[in-house]
């Protein structure tokens, strides 16, 4: 068997399964039969594997058909290249369907906290040979990931541009929120409108530490209308539970994904309600399996955390739900 490294790039899969149902058939009709091939198709392929690999594999005589060592040599490992042959078919078939493979995705800090864990559990519950590889990157670098096909999907909030070649959802949102002193005048109230603190400090993300959530903060005042004095937060947290601490900012925005360790800040909803969207983006021409179309769909379908609100680009959107 010293030919059979050198030959065997030549040899089919299909004549390794008529060889191997001949040995274990022992009989040409037989194994036949169990190939679903007429005997001479059969014959013929055992015939081309032998030629292939120079040496017979077979004993024939009219009463019985027998392995030579040569045969017998070749059995052990054409049952395990058929056996790998096969395992691949079903990988390959398993990820083509959707049901394995790997999903990369980009996300901006806010995402983090909430969104993206509540996502991942409910894809991973009902896809779990699906592996999921999550980065987080601020928002320049994850829309040049996305763009590269270094990332299948990217998660961040705020309302931003759709690049060509793009597809983009706006899926869900978060309530805005208000946070303010305990000492603070409003500090009574049970919900504020922006429009009550305009004439007061607002503290924000300084936009290169925190891009994302500096571009929603923006977003939710240029819908309000409103352009208060501003100063940059001192607090490098995302959350600022710290902002306090600075003397001169009299209020902050927040949303509830942010709140956690807030504990000397007095939190107000927004009145009339307002949303901080969360934009989900994916490149259709460069997805690499179905797992990525099935992880958008998942995202677009599953249902949201407490004090969630669907959005338009989530399937269970109506119109009502604003």
């Amino acid at each position: 068997m010293a030919c059979l490294g050198s030959t065997f790039r030549r040899v089919e899969v299909r004549e390794l399964e008529a060889f191997v149902a001949v040995a274990a058939e022992r009989h040409f009709g037989r194994a036949a039969t169990r190939l679903h091939l007429g005997t001479p198709s059969l014959s013929e392929l055992v015939r081309r594997l032998e030629r292939e690999l120079g040496t017979p594999l077979f004993t024939r005589t009219t009463r019985r058909v027998a392995l030579t060592s040569a045969g017998e040599e070749l059995l052990a490992r054409a049952e395990t290249i058929l056996d790998e042959v096969s395992s691949a078919k079903a990988a390959v078939q398993r990820i083509a369907a959707g049901e394995a493979g790997t999903v990369r995705i980009g996300i901006t800090p806010p995402v983090a906290p909430i969104l993206a864990p509540h996502l991942i559990r409910a894809f991973s519950a009902n896809a779990p040979a699906i592996k999921v590889e999550l980065q987080r990157l601020w928002l320049t670098n994850l829309t040049a990931a996305l763009g590269a096909g270094d990332i299948d999907v990217a998660i961040t909030c705020g309302l931003i541009p759709e690049p060509d070649g793009i597809a983009s959802a706006i899926f869900c949102a978060e309530p805005l929120l208000i946070g303010i002193r305990p000492n603070h005048r409003l500090a009574e109230r049970a919900s504020l409108a922006l429009a009550d603190l305009v004439q007061d400090v607002l503290g924000v993300t300084p936009p290169d530490l925190f891009p994302a959530w500096a571009l929603c903060q923006q977003q939710a005042l240029d819908a309000a209308g409103i352009a208060p004095h501003t100063v940059l937060l001192a607090d490098t947290d995302l959350s600022a539970a710290r902002w306090t601490e600075q003397t001169d900012v009299d209020w902050i925005l927040l949303i509830p994904s942010l709140t956690s360790g807030h504990t000397n800040t007095v939190i107000r909803p927004v009145e009339p309600l307002q949303l901080v969207p969360f934009t989900l983006q994916w490149d259709p021409g460069r997805a690499k399996t179905y797992a990525v179309s099935r992880f958008v769909h998942a995202a677009r379908s599953a249902p949201l955390p407490p004090g969630w609100h669907v959005q338009p680009g989530h399937h269970s959107y109506l119109p009502s739900d604003r």
